[in-house]
């Protein structure tokens, strides 16, 4: 990792490990970080087994600083405090790792290879992706991480992502800077609503295969539990994802296909259900016209919906964000140097 991000300046890597009843498994973890990385930020989230007092008493590695809460903020909220500590210090690739030991150190310069090339800006794991390997996960977390994971696609607008509760992260300062720390959820949902707060930025997020790795570690994330609520959240950002991109931002073919498709859909199910109930409330049998004038709604607002989601796939982000950034912020200076210059003609004075 002897590539550098900015012509002249080495790459500075952050490792931002969240902790919260990991006292058995952070010590290890911090150990397993390599030296390509140059700053470990512990964060006690006001952990009730002294997470942070035990790292300060045996850790002796010059690169960590432990960071504490006076209250209990959650994996998000303890993220985002070692996300404004690295850019305070300057970090280029910020990587969160969790202390519990579910995640292997040595994987960490995979996750920062994308975003050093330029060829993304988030980078994430996925354990789906071996699929040798994913009989190590236990069947209903396996289940649970699917149905989250469409849900995640029709929000997020990721489409070719998987695995979205996946923890195993890394960003580049100048994404992580523009995010919106105090509107991003700072309990379970973090991971994925980091995804929709991205994809406002025209982000691009990549995958990283990953293997299951389990232990005798105990998740605090129950599946079953919090489905009901990552629904609510995924409805809601998936609303917010379309007005701010087909609406908002820009309007396209796309714009208009959604409305229209929704629309016919609607009045195709109305109208059936209204005449089927007539029906058989007076035992009749519905025309072949008011069958055809249900069914041909349905039809043709399922294919523009259809479209739509044709669109919004192939729509994904390209173009790295902090490559955009930087170009935007270097062409004013670069115009100006180049500029020709234009002599202003003598004035003869009285």
């Amino acid at each position: 990792m002897t590539a550098a991000l900015e012509l002249g300046r080495d790459v500075q890597i952050g490792v931002v490990i969240p902790s919260y009843r990991v006292t058995a498994h952070v010590l290890g973890v911090i150990a397993g970080i390599g030296p390509e990385v140059t700053h470990i930020y512990v964060v006690d989230d006001c952990c009730p087994e002294g997470s942070g007092e035990l790292v300060e008493r045996e850790c002796t590695d010059e690169r960590v600083r432990v960071i504490r809460h006076e209250q209990n903020q959650g994996v998000g909220g303890a993220v985002m405090t070692g996300y404004r500590a690295a850019i305070a210090d300057g970090v280029d690739v910020i990587v969160k790792l969790d202390g519990d030991g579910q995640m292997d150190p040595t994987l960490i310069p995979d996750f920062i290879a994308p975003i050093v090339a330029g060829v993304a800006d988030y980078t994430k794991g996925n354990r789906f992706f071996f699929l040798d390997q994913i009989h190590a996960m236990p069947k209903v977390r396996l289940i649970g991480n699917a149905v989250l994971s469409f849900m995640t696609k029709l929000s997020s607008g990721y489409w070719d992502l998987f695995d979205p509760t996946n923890g195993y992260t890394a960003i580049h300062r100048d994404a992580a800077e523009h995010l919106p720390f105090s509107k991003i959820s700072h309990r379970y949902f973090f991971e994925t609503d980091m995804l929709f707060r991205l994809n406002t930025l025209r982000a691009v997020v990549v995958d990283v295969p990953m293997d299951c790795k389990y232990g005798d570690e105990q998740s605090n994330l129950s599946i079953s539990k919090v489905i009901g609520e990552f629904l609510t959240k995924h409805v809601r950002n998936g609303f917010k994802r379309i007005f701010y991109n087909y609406y908002l931002r820009d309007m396209s073919l796309a714009s208009i296909e959604l409305p229209i498709g929704i629309g016919l859909m609607l009045f195709g199910v109305i109208f059936g259900l209204y005449h089927w109930m007539r029906a058989a409330e007076f035992g009749m049998t519905s025309s072949p016209g008011t069958v055809m004038l249900s069914a041909l709604p349905v039809i043709l607002g399922l294919q523009f919906v259809l479209a739509f989601l044709g669109h919004d796939i192939r729509s994904m982000p390209q173009q790295p964000f902090h490559l955009l950034r930087k170009r935007v912020k270097c062409k004013l200076p670069d115009d100006r140097e180049n500029a020709p210059t234009r002599k202003l003609p003598n004035r003869k004075t009285a």
